[in-house]
């Protein structure tokens, strides 16, 4: 699919989420709604984390999953963390496990992860998902990354063959998406690039598809892009002119064939794909769906 001469189509990840969204409620519904239940760990009292928590809430249940939250204060323990975490972990009852990052600096991330069963990993962070996912074997892969490709698939965006190029190589988002793309049945042949590589306007204008995940503002010019290109825009910096992405749409939407607005481009498609996962994993713990 592709844009008008003049501008890019605008890959807007709403319709992509209420197109899952509405897969996985009908597909909920039709197994006779069995107990699927979600859970989240948050820690503390950051605003932003606490409405994103609540958001993921209200769309657990809009599609007809259970959820479960544990709040706990900033006060508390490595141990306590650990120990609600590991309760979750435990629970026949509880398909999937999400803790709200970041959590406070006191607290070890990594350690608090490794509690959670790769089966309830519906978030994709811990060492086993990422290595099933490198693996190739069943898991649950981040929500960013797999938000990116359910955007390209919904919008039909080829991609096997295709010459992919993501900028920006953190675990959360350009690694595992490196992976994913270069997958059997994906079929991309990906080149990873950072703020090392050499050349970046050059190589990035050999690419078919062009994923930015580095939160740098504007980084991504009209230079950058070759003429018919696809341009997903996943970085967010926050300016005196509100949110802005790595992408300068302005002067790449009249070269590339299609792009990602930012925001409400690839954002919407995490709780999708945070309700995908869940859903996959219910599935993996003997759910019948």
């Amino acid at each position: 699919m592709a844009g008008n001469a003049n501008t890019a189509l605008s890959l807007a990840g709403a319709p992509a989420r209420d197109a899952m969204l509405a897969n996985l409620k009908s597909r909920i519904a039709s197994a006779g709604s069995p107990s699927i239940a979600l859970a989240t760990v948050l820690v503390g009292d950051d605003a932003p984390s606490h409405k994103y928590v609540a958001s993921k809430h209200a769309v657990a249940q809009s599609i007809g999953m259970k959820s479960i939250r544990v709040d706990l204060p900033a006060t508390v323990t490595q141990n306590d963390v650990e120990a609600a975490v590991s309760q979750l972990a435990a629970d026949p009852n509880v398909h999937g496990i999400l803790v709200q990052i970041p959590l406070p600096s006191h607290i070890d991330e990594d350690a608090v992860l490794s509690y959670i069963p790769a089966e309830k990993d519906v978030d994709g962070l811990t060492e086993a998902s990422m290595g099933r996912l490198m693996r190739g074997t069943d898991g649950h892969i981040g929500c960013t990354p797999l938000g990116v490709l359910r955007l390209l698939q919904h919008y039909n965006i080829a991609t096997a063959g295709k010459h992919v190029v993501v900028v920006g190589r953190s675990l959360l988002v350009g690694r595992p998406l490196s992976v994913l793309f270069a997958r059997k049945g994906i079929d991309a042949t990906v080149t990873l690039a950072h703020s090392r590589t050499s050349n970046l306007e050059e190589l990035c204008r050999t690419a078919d598809i062009v994923v930015s995940a580095t939160g740098v503002a504007h980084s991504i010019s009209a230079a950058h892009i070759k003429p018919g290109a696809v341009v997903i825009d996943v970085g967010i910096s926050r300016t005196n002119d509100g949110i802005v992405g790595d992408v300068d749409a302005e002067s790449v939407a009249p070269i590339a064939s299609a792009l990602t607005p930012m925001p409400g481009g690839t954002g919407p498609m995490t709780v999708a794909c945070l309700m995908e996962n869940t859903v996959n994993a219910a599935v993996m713990q003997g759910v019948a769906l």
